[in-house]
């Protein structure tokens, strides 16, 4: 696929409600929404450079290790994002919600549904857990940069001078548009799409979710108190989303966070603190690599490097990833049972202090300094629900303020959720095991 397949009288003209359009699209065979059609400008988009980059960003990071087919990546999921944004859009059209929407923002949905995800790091989420010294900032927030690359600069540049700014804005969840809850809100297009993209790739049943039934059921919404209209749901869609979160639920305690995931991904993270720590490699160069090419600079750099950091990354750490020789569990511990602990204190906070226990560890285990992993991976907004609801009535209200009889206190049961799918690990690089109890009470000191 390339561009030149598009029309090309029609490349250089701004696509208004492109998303309506029937006319000089291009198709896509997928194996989760069959056939997504591209338009003109969108093609053109995908073509460049910075986005053929997400082909090689596993949407999954280091979860084929665990699930082999979990191979797919952000390049397939933006394109899926990008078919229901189309799809939304033309739903809401037809149903007359989009009379008071800026036409503009109408037509930059889809776009930025589509480039939503042009800033991810290598291996998608996992460097993102990592601090501030070992990490320039979250992908969100390198969207502008991506975003001002000349050539994908000058193809938005055609819709507006300011569509690269507004479209920014929508991915991360700054714009004052109405339609901003489909790029970036509690029901997303984005959660939709990955959910049920990463049940069919992992080979699981626990992440679909009934797409049709919540894409018909969102609208857009006055807020009782403002009078801003926002993206919400309708009380038709609510046994839809309440299995939207049970699906989410189930895919990160069954998939995103197994623990030969979570150990993998806490083996990656020591790599790059090791590789930073030694000079192999600064956080601003972590930025535009892909899984792959990234890997080849560090063993490169390690090979020309004799400092004990580049030894352990050369020798140690990305033979064991590249052939999943994986740290084991040594203690586990649910999230149950440390709601209450104050471990957001120093665990996220103070890398420093999580690797001098990671060490001490190691030394009352005999087993050798960077031989112990601590994971609890943490993902406040997972649950989260901040939601217009539409009832029968005709009433509009905000989801968490609106527990009645009937239906599911879906706020404290998302809480719930979280915290039960939540396991505090400790990995060995050699088998170990460690009393709870007694790591209990380390952690409470």
């Amino acid at each position: 696929m390339t561009s030149a397949e598009a029309t090309p009288g029609r490349m250089n003209t701004p696509h208004r409600e492109s998303w309506a359009r029937d006319a000089d699209f291009e198709m896509i065979r997928d194996p989760l929404w069959n056939t997504i059609r591209i338009d003109p400008l969108a093609l053109r988009i995908i073509d460049t450079p910075t986005f053929q980059r997400l082909r090689h960003v596993r949407q999954l990071g280091h979860a084929f290790l665990v699930y082999p087919g979990a191979t797919h990546t952000r390049f397939d999921h933006a394109l899926g994002v990008y078919h229901l944004a189309r799809r939304t859009m033309r739903m809401l059209a037809e149903r007359g919600e989009l009379r008071h929407v800026d036409p503009l923002d109408q037509e930059l949905v889809p776009y930025a549904a589509l480039l939503h995800d042009i800033g991810h790091y290598p291996f998608s989420h996992a460097l993102e857990e990592l601090g501030a010294e070992h990490l320039a900032d979250h992908h969100e927030a390198l969207t502008a940069g991506f975003l001002r690359q000349p050539e994908l600069a000058a193809i938005l540049a055609e819709i507006a001078p300011d569509a690269g700014d507004r479209i920014e804005r929508m991915v991360r969840g700054r714009s004052s548009s109405p339609l901003t809850g489909l790029v970036a809100g509690s029901l997303d297009l984005d959660k939709i799409e990955y959910l049920n993209r990463d049940a069919l790739f992992c080979g699981v049943p626990y992440g679909t979710v009934d797409v049709d039934r919540l894409i018909h059921a969102l609208a857009l919404l006055p807020d009782p108190d403002t009078g801003r209209l926002e993206i919400g749901i309708h009380e038709k869609g609510l046994s839809a989303l309440e299995s939207l979160l049970f699906a989410k639920y189930q895919m990160f305690r069954n998939v995103y966070w197994h623990h030969a995931v979570r150990a993998a991904t806490a083996m990656f993270k020591r790599t790059i603190q090791d590789a930073v720590d030694a000079g192999l490699i600064t956080p601003p160069e972590l930025i535009g690599r892909t899984d792959e090419g990234l890997l080849s600079l560090l063993e490169s750099r390690a090979m020309d490097s004799r400092s004990p950091a580049a030894g352990r990354v050369r020798d140690r750490w990305i033979p064991a990833l590249r052939y999943r020789r994986l740290p084991k569990r040594a203690v586990e511990i649910s999230g149950d049972r440390l709601q209450n602990f104050p471990l957001g204190e120093w665990f996220y906070s103070d890398p420093g202090l999580r690797a001098r226990l990671e060490d001490q560890l190691a030394m009352d285990m005999g087993l050798p300094s960077g031989s112990v992993l601590l994971d609890y991976p943490e993902k406040p907004r997972m649950m989260g629900l901040d939601l217009l609801l539409l009832q029968r009535s005709g009433e509009v209200k905000r989801l968490p303020e609106s527990g009645r009889s009937g239906l599911i206190d879906l706020p404290r049961v998302a809480d719930g959720l979280y915290h039960s799918a939540r396991v505090f690990r400790v990995f060995t690089l050699e088998r170990r095991e460690l009393d709870e109890a007694a790591f209990l009470n380390v952690l409470s000191l």
